[in-house]
């Protein structure tokens, strides 16, 4: 497909987090841009707002008429559902329809291109790498699947030479892909509604990590079962942080690198599993030959991704962290970090969990990892692309829980529940529309 003869470019699913990366870089290029989503959200009305044409009920009509077949890309969500109107009216009609991963792959065909895969922690490894990257001056693009705070944005710079980009394992996405250098964070099992079994996600994993030919071109933390370059914290691996402390309420360390030693790099982001995302960035761009200058600055000056580990409240009174996390080990990771920071304080957590599938699949992980925190406040399931699941609720997770101090709550209740608790740390956690909450319970509890 030659992009240079699309004028148009339709998205069904334009609100999703990597979508609208998408649709910001081909309004960027000069591409006219609409599309359809099930709901408003914040990201819906920033697009509109940067004038894009954007519709909330599935209907052909609301199609503009001058989007033909002819100069007309669409691009879709792989959780649209198969019933979608609009989709079978695009189908019928001969359009050509790609998915967001087959569009990036093709994007990045032409760019040396950065892939950055795993289960957790592409998006803040892949907002550091970018970040790295349009700091020290290369001419790039990162596509991302979050909102970085330095840049207010899901997509970095402007490049038309390098890429960087999530490889989505969701739906096997991360196959279209074409890595130059590549990193694979973690593989754990997850998204097993796709996959059946952890085995046949492991194998996805090694399928994308076969794309990379030169082995000390793909990224690996020591002991996941690929060939690579590795990495660690405090053990022996071709990259290695050690020396770490905190000061002035930041990570400094020390980088064992296979040529020598970088020292005394600053980085803010809390939390083991961060400083590990910014060890792989690190190493990919030091490899790449980024000047250890700027790797070092970049690192010091980034802000983080919203939803990850994001202070919204940082008061000696009363701190108030919003995280992303959907997985129990993500969980464990965000409950390190809020421990490491604030030891002897009690936290109240409150989850919405995301899909009904992955409830199923990882219950007993959930209730181990939430039964850490001090008190647990369960919202219902967020559902998704799903249908209910018999039997499979919160009510279900809770009775799963070790912990005494968890309590079912309606989310129109959540707001003054939070205002009346006494915990001085509160952590919002969860993938659903959780997020949409967090200005107001933001307010509510300053």
């Amino acid at each position: 497909m030659n992009l240079n003869q699309i004028q148009n470019v339709y998205f069904i699913g334009i609100g999703g987090i990597g979508m609208s990366a998408l649709a910001r870089y081909f309004q960027f290029i000069g591409k006219n841009v609409a599309g359809y989503d099930k709901t408003p959200t914040m990201l819906t009305d920033e697009l509109i707002a940067g004038g894009m044409t954007i519709h909330f009920e599935d209907s052909i009509a609301a199609i503009p008429a001058d989007y033909t077949q002819e100069n007309t890309l669409v691009v879709i969500t792989p959780a649209i559902p198969k019933n979608h109107s609009e989709w079978n009216y695009l189908l019928e009609q001969g359009y050509a329809i790609k998915k967001r991963a087959e569009v990036l792959g093709i994007i990045t065909q032409d760019t040396y291109c950065f892939a950055v895969a795993g289960t957790h922690g592409k998006t803040t490894t892949s907002s550091i790498l970018g970040h790295i990257l349009y700091e020290s001056g290369a001419d790039v693009t990162a596509f991302l699947g979050g909102i970085v705070e330095n840049y207010h944005s899901n997509l970095i710079g402007q490049g038309k030479t390098i890429s960087v980009v999530e490889a989505d394992e969701f739906d096997r996405s991360f196959l279209h892909l074409h890595p130059d250098l590549a990193c694979v964070t973690s593989m754990d099992a997850d998204h097993l509604d796709i996959y059946g079994d952890a085995t046949a996600i492991e194998e996805s994993f090694r399928e994308f990590a076969a794309k990379v030919t030169d082995k000390k071109h793909l990224f690996i933390p020591k002991g996941l079962p690929l060939d690579g370059t590795t990495l660690a914290i405090d053990e022996d691996a071709d990259f290695v942080a050690h020396n770490i402390r905190i000061e002035n309420s930041a990570y400094v360390f020390d980088v064992k690198t296979p040529t020598g030693t970088l020292q005394n790099i600053a980085f803010g982001l809390p939390g083991h599993h961060n400083l590990m995302n910014a060890l792989t960035a690190l190493a990919m761009a030091y490899t790449y030959g980024t000047p250890t200058g700027s790797i070092a600055k970049a690192l010091a000056s980034f802000q983080g991704v919203q939803r990850r580990f994001s202070y919204q409240i940082k008061t000696d009174a009363k701190v108030y962290i919003d995280d992303y996390a959907h997985h129990p080990t993500e969980i464990n990771a965000v409950y390190q970090a809020v421990r490491e920071l604030y030891p002897g304080k009690k936290v109240t957590a409150v989850f919405q969990p995301h899909l009904f599938s992955r409830t199923k699949d990882f219950v007993d992980g959930f209730a181990a990892s939430l039964s850490q925190f001090d008190e647990v406040l369960l919202l219902e399931i967020y559902p998704a692309r799903e249908l209910p699941v018999e039997g499979v609720n919160s009510t279900w997770l809770m009775r799963k829980m070790t912990n005494p101090n968890v309590r079912l709550i309606a989310k129109d209740q959540l707001i003054q529940t939070l205002v009346e608790n006494d915990a001085p740390v509160i952590v919002t956690i969860g993938a659903g529309d959780i997020g949409e909450m967090v200005p107001e319970i933001k307010k509510a509890l300053r």
